[in-house]
């Protein structure tokens, strides 16, 4: 797997912007989405590996800013729009993909607010394989048929990502 030195892996540290942090952490986004798109005009796998390494920081990165105002969730969502389609278009194979994916949904998990809402709604797409999809399919439907059918409140991530998205 080819590795670049992302400029942006620096600036998004567990805990890097502290409660004012909304104005520094959303340019930092903003420079960290034009170094992945740069570098996908020249290696569309190489992007998709920026992708998921900056998802993958986002969260622990930014967990203690006041997000109150709105303006730190519409700098993230713009960040997770723009960079999706490289995402989806990385030229990865199958067992790439998948390992890929596997740190995504581990970010996905860790979110604490919610920043991957959308993101998931499009998992079927992001794992590209039909066969890909079928095997995050099997392993989350045991857990999303139990959050169902629970006589008790519970609620399960990958649910949105097996039963939204088409997997």
């Amino acid at each position: 797997m080819p590795t670049h030195p992302w400029t942006f892996k620096s600036h998004f540290r567990r805990e890097a912007y502290g409660w004012k942090g909304t104005s520094l952490a959303s340019k930092r986004m903003r420079e960290a989405v034009s170094e992945i798109k740069k570098v996908s005009k020249k290696d569309p796998a190489l992007a998709g590996e920026g992708v998921i390494e900056l998802f993958y920081r986002l969260y622990p990165a930014l967990m203690q800013i006041d997000s109150s105002s709105g303006a730190l969730g519409t700098a993230m969502n713009k960040t997770i729009e723009s960079l999706l389609p490289i995402l989806i278009q990385a030229d990865w194979d199958m067992n790439t993909r998948g390992k890929w994916l596997d740190k995504l949904y581990e970010a996905i998990v860790e979110d604490g607010w919610g920043t991957f809402d959308s993101l998931r709604d499009y998992w079927g797409e992001i794992c590209v394989y039909s066969g890909l999809a079928h095997i995050w399919a099997d392993r989350l439907l045991p857990t999303t048929r139990e959050d169902f059918i629970s006589e008790t409140y519970s609620y399960f991530v990958g649910s949105d990502n097996q039963c939204l998205s088409g997997c």
